[in-house]
């Protein structure tokens, strides 16, 4: 890659945009080509990809060990090739092939690749596991499956006695499941000598990995793949700019302008950044008269079918802007992209024990995403990248991002690891080890709840809530839903939670939509009113056209329905209740949920603020809360906060005073909590 800084477009006036590259006639579409070998035989396909020159020492070297760390550019075809050469090599036989992905958009892609270079159907040679979503057979022999049900895997076969080899993608990341995955998997390495383990990555701290997993009985060895596909050149702004998505529309519409065929990728922070952009490139797309622009977003809160427009093919001669967050930084290829434009930034959770709050702060991006990033341009041409902040402040980024597990809340982690016989958390051998605060402040929530008893051994509670595979303060609420019978209410509840996305956000409509999620709205919070959503979804026979006249995703709605099916399953199992019992009280309903929740309440200050009883931190509802221009209730319990300029309380309901000291003795005394002593 080289580095070069590209400038601004110089606008001489207000209408005209002066380009400062290679002009290219307007009049003329650009023809966009894509993957140049697609008419070739698969085979040449496969061989043209940089691991093939390396089939025969991944071979080797999973044969004399039982760890590799593999190391290579984005796009040599570790993901898909490798599983496909230990196939060949007769290692299914002595398992599955298993490969986690961090995100389920690339498990999904990355079977359907390898299952159409086999020449079979997916769920036949390579199928995925997903959440909600399980194509695997019988024949399935090499399976994507994501960290999190790698995890759940492990709960229920503690020795994964169905795999071979298992491969962890994108390490890199250093995702909180990916830790724990890794830790994990070194403790079950030690007991099964016969499971081979291959960690992957484009940009990864090898030579740490390798001592973390070198050992007496044990050996680890890296295998760096040279050589990329195609070459990336890099271009760098002259100058910061304080508008990153202004400048991000502006240089995707100067690539259009200016530069040859080849789909666009922007990288940007999150869900509203990625709308706006699209709505402006969308506008800018309209006055286009010879050449098209077709723009699609793509992040997490996507239902999986929008996701999926990302990589459909479009005409040739039809440039596609594919907006982003960094769910496309890694593992999944979106054909014909030859530019990436990167903001240079991305959205970080941080949790703070002090508060009890995840922060969403947008920060600098490190300088393996950045690479991870403009390898995107390089899969199937020689690329650019246009990376939106001066090239002396790249040499600023840290190496490698922050590992997760080191900034996040670990109340379901240490549920986790005590359900797995992890008694001794301190002595857990973390790759990277978390902060002792956020660990302490994990068992404290924990014992308050019960899950943990004063010697931090796990209770028949807390096994009971780690069954649900929810954050533990959801599991809680299932399980007190019993004794105050109202079961079917807060399973209904604990599944909306699940969704991010219930509500449509059509273009130009966000007022009628902002009216028609009100009528939902009770005066009994935020959870009832999500019930109230789901009641009236059912009453109205699960209709498709009631959901559009009311904005409410469909398909979001119909899979709480399955989320709501798997939980209740999961309630009749653990035989706290042969039936679900229902209950129409309201303050039954707020008492229950104030029983899960009473570690996140708040009171109304006289101040005109609320303050949280723990800690005194001041508060104040979200902008999707019912209560957001509401009388405010003098007391109210809340799901989770999140920080912006302030901190916002989500999933508020009504609580009385009187309720927590009833509920929660232990927790609460003579009005003060118990944390605050």
């Amino acid at each position: 890659m080289s580095g070069r800084p590209f400038k601004k477009p110089r606008f001489d006036d207000e209408n005209e945009v002066v380009a400062v590259s290679e002009p290219q006639s307007s009049s003329e579409a650009p023809k966009v080509i894509f993957n140049p070998l697609t008419n070739f035989p698969l085979q040449t396909q496969k061989e043209r990809l940089p691991i093939y020159n390396y089939r025969r020492e991944v071979l080797y070297l999973i044969e004399n060990h039982q760890v590799i760390i593999l190391t290579g550019e984005t796009g040599s075809g570790k993901s898909t090739q490798v599983p496909q050469y230990l196939h060949e090599a007769g290692w299914t036989a002595k398992g599955l092939i298993g490969i986690s992905q961090p995100r389920r958009v690339a498990c999904i892609n990355l079977a359907k690749r390898v299952a159409e270079e086999s020449g079979q159907l997916v769920g036949q040679l390579a199928g995925y596991t997903v959440r909600f979503e399980n194509f695997v057979s019988k024949e399935t022999k090499i399976k994507y499956l994501t960290e999190g049900i790698l995890i759940n895997e492990i709960q229920g076969d503690p020795f994964l006695s169905h795999y071979g080899v298992l491969m962890l993608d994108e390490v890199h990341e250093r995702s909180l499941l990916m830790d724990l995955c890794l830790g994990l998997l070194k403790k079950i390495l030690r007991k099964r000598r016969d499971l081979k383990l291959i960690i992957s990555s484009a940009t990864l701290d090898a030579d740490a990995l390798k001592q973390y997993f070198s050992s007496k009985d044990s050996s680890a060895e890296i295998l760096a793949v040279q050589g990329r596909a195609h070459p990336v050149t890099i271009h760098y702004l002259e100058e910061p700019t304080a508008d990153y998505v202004k400048e991000s529309v502006d240089t995707v519409r100067k690539i259009h302008e200016n530069q040859t065929a080849g789909h666009i990728l922007v990288f940007l922070t999150g869900e509203q950044e990625v709308d706006k952009c699209c709505e402006m490139l969308k506008d800018y797309a309209s006055t286009q008269k010879h050449s098209k622009v077709f723009v699609v977003p793509l992040y997490a809160a996507l239902p999986s079918r929008d996701q999926l427009k990302a990589f459909e093919p479009t005409s040739p001669h039809v440039r596609k802007v594919i907006v982003a967050t960094n769910i496309a930084e890694t593992s999944v290829t979106i054909n014909g992209v030859m530019y990436v434009v990167d903001c240079g930034y991305a959205k970080t959770k941080c949790y703070n024990p002090s508060t009890g709050t995840d922060a969403l702060v947008v920060a600098p991006i490190s300088k393996s995403s950045a690479q991870q990033r403009a390898g995107r341009a390089g899969r199937i041409a020689a690329g650019k990248a246009y990376r939106l902040y001066p090239q002396s402040e790249y040499q600023k980024l840290r190496n490698f991002s922050i590992p997760e597990i080191q900034r996040s809340n670990l109340t379901w982690t240490v549920l986790l690891l005590k359900s797995l016989g992890v008694d001794n958390l301190v002595r857990f051998d973390y790759p990277s080890p978390p902060p002792s605060k956020i660990l302490l402040n994990a068992v404290e929530i924990l014992y308050a709840h019960g899950a943990l008893d004063r010697e931090g051994k796990m209770t028949d509670i807390g096994k009971q809530m780690i069954q649900f595979n929810c954050e533990v303060l959801q599991a809680k609420l299932i399980l007190n839903s019993v004794d105050f019978e109202c079961s079917s209410e807060m399973l209904s509840i604990v599944a909306m939670m699940q969704i991010e996305n219930i509500f449509v956000v059509p273009q130009y409509k966000g007022r009628e939509m902002k009216k028609a999620r009100y009528q939902f709205f009770v005066e009994e919070g935020d959870l009832l009113s999500l019930l109230n959503i789901y009641t009236s979804f059912i009453a109205k026979q699960k209709s498709k056209q009631w959901c559009y006249d009311n904005f409410l995703n469909y398909k979001s709605l119909c899979k709480v329905l399955e989320i709501r099916e798997r939980l209740k399953s999961t309630l009749l199992k653990l035989g706290n209740s042969p039936t679900l019992a229902s209950c129409s009280d309201p303050d039954v309903l707020c008492k229950c949920i104030a029983s899960a929740y009473f570690t996140n309440a708040a009171y109304w200050h006289f101040s005109g603020e609320y303050r949280s009883v723990c800690g005194d931190h001041p508060l104040d509802f979200h902008n999707e809360s019912a209560f957001f221009s509401q009388r405010p209730p003098k007391f109210v319990v809340f799901g989770e906060v999140i920080a912006t300029h302030k901190l916002l309380m989500k999933y508020v309901t009504p609580v009385e005073q009187s309720w927590l000291t009833e509920l929660a003795p232990d927790f609460y005394r003579l009005g003060t909590a118990a944390c605050e002593n």
